[in-house]
């Protein structure tokens, strides 16, 4: 079974960016994310969508 979410350091090293620069990210607007309390989750799913339609809108 795969995970649904990610952390933020998880998604900075997926992504290869660093640390401070994904808390960035999470919160820009429109970004998908979750928060629980402190912690700050991103549904992998909306994350792959997000991350395609970001790159066409870039094109």
């Amino acid at each position: 079974m795969s995970k649904e979410t990610m952390s933020v350091q998880e998604m900075s090293a997926q992504m290869g960016i660093s640390l401070p620069k994904a808390y960035e990210l999470v919160k820009t607007p429109g970004f998908p994310s979750i928060r629980i309390g402190t912690r700050i989750l991103i549904p992998v799913d909306a994350f792959r969508e997000w991350l395609v339609i970001t790159s066409n809108k870039q094109k």
